[in-house]
């Protein structure tokens, strides 16, 4: 798909990947629906960029708002060809220091808010047989560590539904990528992250340090949102484009060890494993 001739719907453009995302095809040539829950961060896109950018206020846990986002969209540019479900933040607590509410707004944001969206954006792909559906997960939706377990169960159930879209659109025209960055340079750890305000002494010396290890990342990650966002274009441009693009050197690092573990785990059990079945 090129670029230059693609409309591109993203979520969450203030900061971070998906801004660079939307700067990258606008300055590229494309057209954008760069999206916001403050449509005056994102203002400045829209105007450098004239016609090819359409600034929205976007809150992806307001589902009128999305289908009316969606429906504006459509009505400027005709279509809608790639979705960028990026829309997320994370969230920093031991499990037993999760708080109910916090937890509800998480999941609605990391997941409900891109099942809404992109079942709000489903139907005219179906219509035209074509469009590239981009889920921002994350390399915590391949392997979970302490103090991030609810951000991490966001992102496995982003993985779930994004294989089983996938397996369903896949015959209709349609494409679906999951993307897993790992540490990049962006508010995740910073600004963007919430905690409970819960923290159990128990948990010191594991979710407790996480926690501390994780803020210190800010303003030090590996990863560059602007080839973050290039990674992508490519992907999307790409004759076949994968289901998982892993991006950084740490998600390479950490999924490829993930795999040696789980291999070696099944295999450690596989006697037990083929004994379940009827003899």
């Amino acid at each position: 798909m090129s670029t230059n001739d693609s409309v591109w719907f993203i979520t969450g453009c203030s900061t971070g990947l998906g801004r660079a995302l939307a700067t990258a095809v606008l300055e590229g040539g494309g057209r954008a629906v760069v999206t916001a829950r403050d449509p005056g961060t994102v203002a400045d896109l829209a105007a450098r960029h004239g016609d090819r950018a359409l600034a929205l206020a976007l809150d992806v846990t307001d589902s009128g708002r999305v289908a009316a986002a969606v429906k504006e969209a459509e009505a400027a540019f005709g279509r809608i060809d790639v979705l960028v479900n990026n829309a997320g933040y994370g969230y920093l607590a031991a499990v037993e220091e999760g708080e109910e509410d916090e937890v509800r707004a998480l999941f609605d944001t990391n997941f409900f808010g891109l099942a809404e969206v992109t079942r709000a954006v489903l139907p005219g792909m179906r219509a035209r047989r074509s469009g590239h559906i981009v889920n921002v997960s994350s390399i915590g939706g391949l392997v979970a560590f302490g103090a991030t377990g609810y951000y991490h169960a966001t992102k496995f159930a982003v993985e779930g539904l994004s294989e089983s879209l996938a397996a369903e659109v896949g015959p209709l025209g349609i494409k679906v990528t999951i993307v897993e960055p790992g540490g990049f340079r962006t508010n995740w750890s910073g600004p963007s992250m919430r905690q409970s305000a819960t923290v159990l002494d128990d948990y010191a010396e594991t979710a407790g340090a996480r926690r501390a290890s994780t803020l210190a990342t800010y303003g030090h990650q590996p990863g560059d949102p602007d080839r973050a966002a290039e990674a992508i274009i490519g992907a999307v441009r790409a004759d076949e484009p994968p289901l998982r693009l892993l991006l950084g050197r740490s998600a390479y690092d950490i999924a490829t060890a993930r795999l040696d573990t789980l291999r070696a785990g099944f295999e450690g059990w596989r006697d037990v494993t083929l004994g379940a079945d009827f003899a």
